[in-house]
């Protein structure tokens, strides 16, 4: 059993169109978004119904919740993010919305090796940040909390893995606006097979440059082109 974790794809549809393809080689028997489908991208609409189409299991992200419910007016934030975020909110259609507005904050899936659990941010508040770095006491008991054998987080942008005791923790990165100093959209692969589980993190080539070009068609932030070209924040 081969599941696919995808996160942070921020409306980004090349990005995803190519993990597509590359999923289609990988012989996966799931996909799981682990929230973001928008934010920061040109193409919020056209991911979501992207996700839509491939009847892949999506969960809700930081972006997602802030668009969906419309928090932007009454957040102390400020800056790139929140701009887009407004932007967003006008150029997607109701029914796009509500998707949104549906998305549960997380799951979880019995798989040969035992439980996964997956959530954008804590199990229940996609805006909180899991640390992954955390003491090996604090990620066990939450590890014994969940029951979980497998716990795939997102909104770092990041591709991490930890195992801690019998648990493995995973950050998928991002599809949409990888920083891990290289260009591309990061998938997480994990094999639920045998006595423990096995990740394989990947970097999917795409045409960034066409991403970076709809960002400044748009007259959305500069610098989010910037990001999608180099992979690095600043």
């Amino acid at each position: 059993m081969r599941l696919a974790f995808l996160s942070d794809l921020h409306g980004n549809i090349h990005a995803l169109t190519a993990v597509q393809r590359f999923l289609a080689d990988s012989a996966v028997h799931g996909v799981v978004v682990v929230g973001d489908l928008v934010g920061y991208g040109a193409s919020p609409g056209p991911v979501i119904d992207f996700v839509r189409r491939e009847g892949w299991t999506a969960g809700l992200g930081s972006s997602d919740l802030r668009v969906a419910l419309d928090l932007g007016g009454r957040s102390e934030r400020h800056g790139v993010a929140e701009q887009v975020l407004t932007w967003t909110r006008g150029v997607l259609s109701p029914e796009q919305l509500d998707f949104l507005r549906r998305l549960p904050p997380g799951g979880r899936m019995m798989t040969p090796v035992g439980r996964v659990r997956y959530f954008h941010g804590s199990p229940h508040d996609p805006e909180e940040r899991l640390d992954l770095m955390a003491p090996e006491r604090d990620l066990e008991d939450l590890a014994e909390t969940l029951g979980a054998r497998v716990v795939v987080v997102g909104g770092t942008h990041v591709p991490f893995v930890r195992v801690v005791g019998d648990t493995t923790f995973v950050d998928p990165g991002s599809v949409g606006l990888s920083l891990n100093s290289e260009p591309g959209a990061d998938v997480a692969l994990v094999d639920c097979v045998g006595r423990k589980p096995r990740v394989t993190l990947h970097k999917v080539s795409y045409d960034y440059a066409s991403s970076a070009f709809d960002v400044l068609a748009w007259k959305l932030p500069p610098v989010i082109a910037d990001v999608i070209r180099t992979g690095r924040m600043g």
